[in-house]
């Protein structure tokens, strides 16, 4: 166990596209990974309150919150964001405490990657629909992209074997099939976008929003998957030299 600094491991060769954090930056996070396990908890625990979860409301869950509107079937596929920074503090933290986990490394850095620029994207995309405080809406916007700084500091400590990255392809393929194709029930899942309609407590989804919503996220699951192979094969790669 790592209490309370880290040693950061050593860093491996890897193209500037799959290590774009520089090195300095990356110890810093690794040295202070406690600290970003919390803070990732905290961002955790803010997001399923985002989505609708609040203890002080009737049945601890908000009214025309996204939960209030979803079947509770569908509430794992909910929460996106809150789930990638889950599995990027319970990566850190397996891995500060000597037990490092390839499959929640993997789980964490599509998360980080997918989510972490997916928001930003629609908050560019429907800017002018999102009926938010100035604050709110540039805390969704950096706190996100904070996100994907975080998922490219994940081939430190993980390998991304390919076993692993199957995995995560399959939860993040399966998210973005009941997000926007084939819902589990009703209507597609993914989070609410303020560009298409809430009518009588339900999303009516728009065929462009929708459409622009879905290409974004699948076009980010297979950015994260072609992503973590590479580093994958350079590492080997560079083992071999």
């Amino acid at each position: 166990m790592q209490w309370p600094f880290a040693d950061p491991p050593e860093r491996e060769d890897l193209p500037r596209y799959l290590a774009p954090v520089p090195e300095r930056i990356e110890d810093l996070g690794l040295t202070f990974a406690w600290l970003v396990v919390l803070t990732n908890v905290l961002g955790t625990a803010f997001g399923f309150y985002y989505y609708g979860l609040d203890p002080l409301a009737p049945g601890f869950v908000a009214e025309s919150s996204q939960f209030a509107i979803e079947p509770l079937v569908a509430w794992p596929v909910v929460p996106d964001s809150p789930v990638a920074t889950l599995f990027i503090a319970l990566a850190f933290a397996a891995w500060l405490l000597g037990r490092p986990n390839e499959y929640l490394s993997a789980l964490a850095f599509f998360g980080c990657l997918k989510l972490g620029a997916w928001t930003p994207f629609v908050l560019l995309a429907f800017k002018s629909d999102f009926n938010v405080h100035w604050a709110m809406y540039n805390f969704l916007f950096w706190s996100h992209l904070a996100m994907v700084l975080q998922g490219f500091v994940l081939h430190r400590i993980s390998d991304f074997p390919v076993r692993a990255v199957a995995v995560a392809l399959l939860w993040y393929g399966f998210n973005d099939v009941v997000d926007y194709f084939v819902p589990l029930v009703g209507t597609p899942h993914h989070t609410f976008v303020p560009a298409e309609e809430l009518v009588d407590g339900a999303v009516v989804h728009t065929p462009g929003p929708h459409r622009v919503a879905a290409a974004g996220a699948v076009a980010l699951t297979l950015l994260a998957t072609f992503l973590a192979l590479s580093t994958r094969v350079k590492k080997l790669e560079g083992r071999l030299e």
